[in-house]
C-alpha cells in the first residue's frame, strides 16, 4: 500500500491492513493474469505491433521488430514486461512464442518489398528445444522466405552456451535465418562468444545510445563496439534513438541501422504495411521524376 495511504489511515485512526494483505493481492493479480494468458492462447487474441528499423545511410525502412501486446478490456494493452516473466515460469511461453512466430511470418509475407521481420526469442523456447520446429512450421505455413526472418537473442541466453545451443543456432543460420544479439553492452557476452556463434546482427542497447553525442565516454564505447561488430561481419543496429543528434552520430561512425521513437513508435500491422507501400511507391516514382526534371 502506498505510504501516503498508510499515513492517511493512521491519521484517521483506521486499523492497519493485515500483514499479508499485499501478498494476497499480488497472488490474486497473478491468478487473474495467468487466466488472461491462457484465454489469449486459446482464443489467439494477442496482437503484434511493429517498430520499424531504418537504414541510417538511406533513410529507408529495412525491417521491423514484432512486439507482443496482450489486450485488456480495462487497461487497453498489458505491457510484455508484466506477463512475459509469468509465461516463462509457467511454460506458457512456448505456446505464446509459437503464435508470435506464425503471426509475424504470415503478416510479413504480405509486406511489399524485401523488409525483414525480427522476432524476440525467449530463453525457454531456445533451451527447451522447441524453437527450431516452431520456426520451420511458421516459415512453411506462411511462405515467407527464410532470409526475411530474424530472431533476436539476449546476451543472458548465450552465457555458458553448449553444443546443443550451437547446433540449433547453426541449423537456423543454415536455412538463411538471421540471428541478432539484442541489447548488446549491458550483459556479459564476451568477444570470444560472439566469434563462436553464427550471429548476423548486433543491436546496441539503448543505454549506450542515450548519452550520445555529448557524453564522451559513451561515444568512445559506441565507436569501439560498432568497429568490433563490423570486424566480426555483423550488421550493427542502434536502439532507442530519440534525437537527431543520436542519429547523426551513429550514422557518422558507420552504424548500419537505427530503431527508436525518432523514426516511429511501434505501429499496428496495417500501418506498417502502408508505410512500406508508400516507401516503395516513392522509390519507383523517383526515376520517372528525374527524367522529367529540367
Amino acid at each position: 500500500m502506498p505510504a501516503s495511504n498508510t499515513a492517511a489511515r493512521r491519521a484517521r485512526g483506521d486499523p492497519s491492513p493485515p500483514a499479508d494483505f499485499d501478498r494476497r493481492a499480488e497472488m490474486a493479480e497473478r491468478r487473474r493474469l495467468l487466466h488472461d494468458l491462457r484465454e489469449a492462447i486459446a482464443r489467439e487474441t494477442f496482437v503484434l505491433h511493429y517498430q520499424p528499423r531504418l537504414s541510417l545511410a538511406a533513410g529507408t525502412v529495412d525491417g521491423a521488430e514484432a512486439l507482443l501486446r496482450l489486450p485488456d478490456r480495462r487497461r487497453g494493452f498489458i505491457s510484455p514486461g508484466a506477463f512475459i516473466p509469468l509465461a516463462e515460469r509457467t511454460g506458457l511461453i512456448n505456446a505464446i512464442g509459437a503464435w508470435v512466430l506464425r503471426t509475424a511470418c504470415r503478416e510479413a509475407a504480405t509486406w511489399p518489398g524485401p523488409a525483414t521481420v525480427s522476432v524476440n526469442v525467449s530463453p525457454r523456447q531456445l533451451h527447451d528445444g522447441a524453437l527450431l520446429g516452431q520456426v520451420t512450421r511458421a516459415l512453411g505455413e506462411s511462405g515467407l522466405a527464410a532470409d526475411r526472418l530474424e530472431l533476436e537473442l539476449t546476451e543472458s541466453m548465450l552465457i555458458d552456451f553448449g553444443e546443443d545451443l550451437l547446433f540449433v543456432l547453426s541449423a537456423l543460420r543454415d536455412q538463411g535465418i538471421g540471428l541478432a544479439l539484442d541489447d548488446f553492452g549491458v550483459g556479459f557476452a564476451s568477444l570470444a562468444t560472439l566469434r563462436k556463434l553464427p550471429l548476423t546482427v548486433m543491436k546496441l542497447d539503448r543505454s549506450l545510445v542515450r548519452g550520445l553525442p555529448s557524453d564522451r565516454e559513451d561515444a568512445a564505447i559506441v565507436r569501439a563496439v560498432v568497429a568490433t561488430g563490423h570486424a566480426l561481419g555483423l550488421t550493427v543496429v542502434g536502439e532507442g534513438i530519440e534525437t537527431v543528434g543520436q542519429r547523426d552520430f551513429l550514422a557518422a561512425i558507420g552504424t548500419d541501422q537505427g530503431q527508436g521513437y525518432l523514426f516511429s513508435r511501434p505501429v499496428p500491422a496495417a500501418e506498417l504495411r502502408q508505410m512500406l507501400r508508400s516507401q516503395g511507391a516513392s522509390a519507383s516514382a523517383a526515376p520517372r521524376q528525374a527524367l522529367t526534371s529540367p
